[in-house]
């Protein structure tokens, strides 16, 4: 096998790959081994007929197209890993010829990976809001816990009241006519939740237990049931049950049940801790982002189209996987925002292009300022890993091969890049929006570390 590279605009390259003729017969014999069970030849047995015969009955190239995937298979990543050059996209593949008896040749164009020149990448100046917790937090905090620790009781001396939970029989009508959905037994209803009908729960208020009653509401005009709209409805109701949620008294006895503490006062103070502590992990990432974003600005760099094009595939399907967690398909998901995968593509094209730049300046700093990971360094994040997956260091580092291991080391030299840019940044604080600070928060996430 030869290999001719061809340097092209745009940090693209061709690849000319020449087999020899006595291997692509190798591969024509595969492919007739392979299929010949299928084809029928008129007096002989599926799967007996000579490879010749069956050429001459069907073509000389009945067997072209699988012996070409076999030995593109067989060729192309040997010819990529001769060529020498860094190549991060799939290959686009033309034959050039094919033909028993003679050499079978086809190109490969390909992304080489850029050539990064750095600008300033230290001393940037970024944009930081101030990072406070205010009580009103810290209460909403000890609140969804006081939640989380509340006890359901029943209760059966006093009529609904709102915010009660229920257990409700209800059998709905239209111009007494019964219609699909409206009947329900022992149906869970918390009042004043909207979960109904507007006006249905508001009208349980004061009911006892056993009580049997009419209900009367008008369907909306946007009903989602085209038979229902401003529809007016009976639903003869009765409450079975009803129960409210009991929350502990914020006392020492509560600290000391949800905490470590053994007073409230300290459970509060190390609730304000955290929470602090949380808000300033976020201020630096977004930080990190915004300082990486400028090195990023500052750099040259020409980044190939099927680059780009190979970055919004791997976001597509870590968006399809993250859907179908939710109970979605991606398909779905674009049908409901009106979407194509056109234009899906399209709009998550700025943001496979950032990460992009940014993972390539982050590679680009970590050679220019030498950075290299110890071996205790690494020793470090594996025993990390071995906590979180609850093995053994030596059982896990056992597991892993040299790729992986210098994956990891690589991960880390632009994480210290990473930190590098940030560390060294000049923070101008600015009082942003309360729109402003919770867009970066669900935003903000670690700069890219692939430039795959």
């Amino acid at each position: 096998m030869s290999v001719q590279v061809e340097k092209l605009e745009n940090n693209m390259a061709k690849l000319t790959i020449e087999v020899p003729a006595e291997e692509f017969v190798a591969a024509l014999d595969k492919a007739y081994q392979a299929e010949k069970n299928k084809i029928n030849v008129p007096g002989f047995r599926k799967g007996k007929a000579p490879r010749k015969m069956i050429q001459k009955l069907y073509g000389a190239g009945v067997f072209f197209e699988d012996a070409a995937n076999r030995a593109i298979n067989a060729a192309y990543p040997k010819a990529a890993d001769e060529c020498g050059e860094e190549i991060v996209s799939r290959p686009s593949i033309d034959i050039v010829q094919i033909e028993e008896g003679k050499p079978f040749i086809f190109t490969a164009e390909v992304a080489l990976k850029p050539v990064v020149t750095l600008g300033e990448y230290k001393g940037l100046e970024v944009e930081v809001t101030p990072v406070e917790v205010s009580d009103e937090e810290v209460d909403a905090e000890i609140e969804k816990e006081r939640e989380q620790n509340s006890r359901v009781i029943d209760v059966d001396d006093r009529p609904v009241a709102d915010g009660d939970m229920i257990k409700l029989d209800f059998d709905g009508s239209v111009d007494g006519v019964p219609f699909d959905g409206g009947k329900g037994t022992d149906y869970p209803l918390t009042i004043g939740s909207g979960s109904f009908i507007p006006g249905f729960e508001e009208q349980l208020i004061g009911k006892t237990i056993g009580e049997e009653t009419d209900v009367t509401v008008t369907f909306p005009e946007d009903y989602h049931a085209e038979e229902l709209k401003g529809k007016e409805a009976v639903f003869k109701c009765t409450v079975n049950a009803i129960t409210v949620k009991e929350l502990p008294e914020l006392d020492d006895e509560f600290a000391q049940d949800v905490s470590e503490f053994d007073t409230f006062e300290e459970y509060k103070n190390d609730v304000r801790a955290k929470q602090l502590e949380k808000k300033q992990a976020e201020a630096r990432r977004t930080k990190q982002n915004k300082a990486v974003a400028k090195a990023a600005e500052n750099a040259k760099m020409e980044i190939p189209e099927p680059m780009i094009d190979e970055q919004i595939e791997r976001m597509s399907e870590n968006m399809s996987n993250q859907l179908r967690q939710q109970g979605l398909t991606l398909e779905q998901y674009m049908q409901f925002l009106g979407m194509t995968p056109d234009s899906l593509k399209e709009q998550m094209r700025p943001e496979a292009l950032s990460r992009i730049q940014n993972s390539l300046v982050l590679e680009a700093v970590a050679e220019a300022e030498n950075i290299e990971i110890s071996d205790e360094r690494l020793d470090e994040e594996i025993k990390k890993m071995a906590e979180s997956y609850r093995m053994e260091f030596d059982k896990l580092k056992e597991l892993m091969g040299d790729y992986e291991t210098e994956q990891m080391k690589n991960d880390l030299a632009i994480q210290a890049a990473a930190d590098l840019i940030t560390d060294s940044a000049v923070e101008v604080e600015t009082v942003e929006s309360a729109e402003e600070v919770e867009a970066q928060e669900v935003s903000a996430e670690a700069p890219e570390t692939e430039a795959e």
